[in-house]
């Protein structure tokens, strides 16, 4: 059973080091400070967790499993947090995760546009943040739309009622500089500002690559280990 966050003294240091990582970073790569979003992912984690990162002023919080997305968005709903969705999603939940996702970082298909497109009977004046998954390697199994694709699918977010074109995301691959990575990444932000200039955000860096993600832009950072410390196993 995953110790609740209430027992872990440790975890305000660890977000407050990780501030300070971010903080260092952005004045390194001449970025200010506030440019930048941190989502705590919060995977395996109890809501106790989250609920004790509320306290401390964590308000952007991210999962990549739907079914505990849900729940703790449920259970935590008086607690004014945005809900990040930051996993692949399939099809056939995407209805049920629009009620809680503020925004989903893992669009990388049109068949997911449409099926999150909502219409306002279905949910009267909400939009959904949505971010396209870029696959940064040759390997199509990877999660990710493939570059040659970017432009249709951007095209498709524009156009679905209830989502509102963000940016990219992606992952950098293990077998390369995250670095060099990310540059790519960047000219990808470029073509997708092209055709809506408002799409500006990069979703990029994690625990290991933060730092090199914000020397390339990033604006919304996916950090979880360090600082919530070891996943809890799966139950």
């Amino acid at each position: 059973m995953a110790v609740e966050a209430s027992a872990d003294p440790a975890l305000a240091d660890r977000l407050s080091a990780v501030r300070e990582g971010i903080a260092a970073a952005s004045r390194a790569a001449g970025r200010g400070e506030d440019a930048t979003t941190l989502i705590v992912v919060t995977k395996f984690h109890p809501a106790a967790l989250v609920r004790a990162l509320a306290g401390l002023g964590v308000r952007d919080v991210g999962e990549n499993r739907h079914q505990e997305a849900q729940a703790k968005a449920e259970e935590l709903a008086g607690l004014g947090l945005r809900w990040h969705f930051v996993g692949q999603l399939q099809t056939k939940k995407a209805r049920q995760a629009a009620r809680y996702a503020a925004a989903i970082h893992s669009i990388d298909r049109e068949r997911l546009v449409d099926a999150l497109a909502l219409g306002p009977e279905e949910a009267p004046g909400r939009v959904i943040d949505a971010f396209l998954q870029i696959n940064l390697t040759d390997d199509p199994g990877r999660g990710g739309v493939a570059p040659e694709g970017i432009e249709a699918l951007a095209e498709r977010v524009l156009q679905a009622p209830g989502l509102r074109l963000r940016g990219v995301m992606a992952v950098a691959p293990l077998e390369e500089p995250p670095a060099a990575a990310f540059a790519r990444l960047a000219g990808y932000s470029e073509r997708v500002r092209a055709l809506d200039p408002a799409a500006d955000r990069i979703s990029a860096g994690m625990t290991h690559d933060y730092a090199e993600a914000i020397a390339a832009g990033a604006t919304h950072l996916r950090i979880g280990s360090a600082i919530t410390g070891k996943r809890p196993e799966p139950r």
